[in-house]
């Protein structure tokens, strides 16, 4: 099970508040959390490397090697060469989230044999003798600029000629927030998506004309494309929006939100309230604006990938940073300590 952002920000600030130390931004958090979380990513790759040197133990749920699988598991991946159009030559790009590789398969041949990465002298020396040429069966490759040039090429290329497994990298952590009524942070806990609209975002910025002063009051109210007097606009064939709306006599539309996010929306679509219905001499129209999804707000929340046995290590890592970014070195110095005996037991 991943760790919860809202968790450990929320168990970060407590701490650094109890003696009134200082007060970590969600900006500040969000770019500490990110490093950590990297951090302890590559950190597994040194420890399972020094655990393949120790004594194996087959006790259930004592094996540090299986421990570190189940971390890996979360991120390795099997895709296809990521040619944006289908490549012309042998030479295949590399899968865009790549972040380790693994190993790479050759769809071409019988049960799609392994490609055994060679260097360019080593190739050279191959293709020199009948007997060791790269045939379908047993290919090679030259993994050069992140990019595999495979041997032996192909008269007909196809982006599913060649399979990678690798390991990408953990996404970017994000504690997600909107600003309350008093400037505070509220917690948004909506998955971050950058073309999702902003779950219970603020419109009325967007809205113009606003409805009349002289339209009646109206409670806040729930509408969709199928309420009587609106209608919505999506050039990208979204659905499932909805709104919440009231209006205010002498004030017009005084309340406008997203309730429903729905899916498919962009940037210049656009909610008709009609003025026949609501009140009003003109349609008030809402265009949306990029403001008004997660990719240009604060607003959608990630979690950390890792796993949430890792979580003391993921708060202690960074109160160590909130040390130096509110300048005391006893939170330094306190959070370095417990992580040397985290360190020192788990290697025992």
């Amino acid at each position: 099970m991943a760790i919860n952002v809202n968790t450990v920000y929320t168990t970060v600030l407590t701490i650094l508040n109890k003696e009134q130390r200082g007060y970590l931004t969600p900006y500040e958090f969000n770019n500490v959390a990110n490093q950590v979380q990297l951090e302890i990513f590559e950190k597994f790759f040194e420890d399972y490397n020094q655990y393949i040197r120790m004594p194996k133990t087959s006790v259930e749920f004592a094996s540090r090697m299986d421990h570190i699988m189940e971390e890996f598991q979360v991120f390795e991946k099997t895709d296809f060469a990521s040619n944006t159009n289908p490549p012309t030559s042998n030479v295949y790009d590399q899968p865009a989230d790549l972040h380790r590789f693994g190993s790479a398969t050759w769809n071409k041949g019988t049960n799609s044999p392994p490609i055994e990465i060679v260097s360019n002298r080593n190739y050279n020396q191959l293709k020199l003798s009948p007997l060791t040429q790269p045939t379908n069966n047993f290919p090679v490759a030259k993994y050069q600029q992140d990019k595999l040039t495979v041997f032996p090429s192909p008269t007909v290329f196809s982006n599913t000629d060649v399979t990678f497994n690798y390991m990408r990298k953990p996404l970017n952590v994000r504690w997600g927030y909107y600003t309350g009524s008093l400037g505070q942070f509220i917690y948004d806990p909506t998955v971050f998506a950058a073309n999702s609209l902003n779950n219970g975002g603020i419109l009325l910025s967007s809205i113009s004309p606003n409805l009349s002063a002289t339209a009646p009051t109206l409670a806040i109210s729930e509408y969709d494309n199928t309420s009587a007097g609106v209608t919505i606009v999506s050039t990208g064939g979204g659905t499932g929006l909805k709104v919440k709306m009231a209006v205010t006599l002498g004030s017009g539309i005084t309340t406008l939100f997203v309730s429903d996010t729905g899916t498919g929306y962009s940037v210049g679509d656009t909610i008709t309230f009609s003025s026949a219905v609501f009140g009003g001499t003109v349609d008030a129209v809402c265009t949306l604006a990029a403001g008004n999804f997660n990719s240009s707000s604060t607003y959608g929340s990630i979690n950390f990938e890792i796993s949430d046995s890792q979580q003391t290590e993921v708060i202690l890592e960074i109160l160590k940073y909130s040390g130096v970014i509110i300048r005391d070195p006893q939170v330094v110095q306190a959070a370095s300590q417990e992580l040397q005996q985290e360190e020192i037991n788990s290697k025992r």
